[in-house]
């Protein structure tokens, strides 16, 4: 089954990205083209080959479109995929799904009503380290977990080779927390195991734009474990970490070669016996299949991205508390999202 999308977008720096994933999959055709900016959307279907369409009511009309691509500003998200829902094509997105909670059910609604396929980019739950890192806790190596630490970070506002509409607050709905902390706060939730109770937020802006370029994020649960998630646009050099400590052993990743690390006070099966007391490297698993090709293959199968858009509906939760919090200096509760 061939399946034909509209790219909704040229705004995310990951856009080009999807647009290449798309071209790379043998059942999957660009049919066209929209942009909030008509320029920038012209250039990218000229470069494509494919029409540019103005009219954003005009490409979800077309019947030679299955789905579509969003990589919208942040602030449109609600907007482009309650429209595309009720148009009736499936949906893969950039993260966050939207801002806020209330946003994000309107979307989450209209998608199930309408029966689409959707899908969010959350690359890092697909990687062979998060994959390896699931599998050894299953068999409970280090214990009661109680804390657990994600950072990412990069140059990007130092160096100056993000768009300046990154530093858009309205369109972007945040800076480094919003973009690139993301992965350490979905990764962060899935190694934490249990519910999120609480966040607390504080924002850095080293460079003094209108957007954080600096911030860590608190994830509080009733059992006491607690999570830090770490981003910025303003470090070089600073490695992807991965830290999950228990009350018997600890697991490391990035600090700083790409290498997962165990030790504890346990023998673990099927575990080499030299990670009790000292530390042994793990072997990693393979890469899944992208996000991407998950949603062809959920729209070509008919089933569900049920784990993904979970996941995914968390992220945004998880972020709103934490823009909300850095926003008022407290900690904000979950619950209080769903009023």
């Amino acid at each position: 089954m061939s399946v034909r999308v509209g790219i909704i977008s040229y705004w995310h720096v990951h856009a080009w990205d999807y647009t290449k994933q798309a071209q790379a999959h043998p059942d999957v055709e660009i049919a066209a083209v929209w942009d909030e900016l008509p320029e920038r959307g012209q250039e990218a279907a000229g470069r494509l080959g494919v029409p540019f369409i103005a009219s954003l009511d005009e490409l979800l009309g077309r019947e030679d479109i299955d789905g579509v691509i969003v990589v919208t500003p942040t602030n449109r998200h609600r907007e482009v995929m309650v429209a595309a829902a009720k148009a009736g094509k499936h949906i893969f997105t950039e993260k966050v799904i939207a801002a806020t909670t209330k946003e994000l059910n309107e979307i989450l609604r209209e998608a199930e009503n309408q029966k689409i396929k959707f899908t969010v980019s959350l690359p890092r739950l697909n990687d062979g380290y998060t994959l390896a890192i699931q599998d050894i806790l299953s068999r409970n190596p280090i214990g009661q977990i109680t804390y657990v630490r994600v950072r990412l970070s990069h140059n990007g506002a130092t160096a100056g080779w993000l768009p300046e509409h990154f530093y858009n607050l309205e369109q972007t709905q945040g800076g480094a927390l919003i973009d690139l902390g993301c992965h350490p706060m979905y990764l962060t939730n899935l190694f934490l195991g249990q519910p999120i109770t609480g966040v607390s937020a504080n924002f850095g802006y080293v460079t003094g734009k209108d957007v954080e370029d600096n911030a860590v994020a608190t994830l509080y649960t009733a059992s006491g474990a607690i999570g830090v998630v770490e981003a910025g646009f303003v470090n070089n050099h600073s490695p992807f970490t991965i830290e999950i400590h228990g009350t018997e052993g600890t697991l490391l990743y990035g600090t700083p070669e790409p290498k997962l690390l165990l030790k504890t006070s346990r023998e673990v099966e099927g575990v080499d016996p030299k990670a009790k007391e000292s530390w042994v490297e793990l072997p990693l698993k393979p890469n899944r299949e992208s996000a991407f090709d998950q949603w062809v293959a959920h729209i070509q199968k008919d089933t569900a991205a049920s784990e993904n858009i979970a996941a995914a509906a968390q992220l945004t939760s998880l972020m709103e508390a934490a823009n909300l919090s850095a926003a008022e200096k407290r900690i904000v509760t979950l619950e209080e999202l769903k009023g």
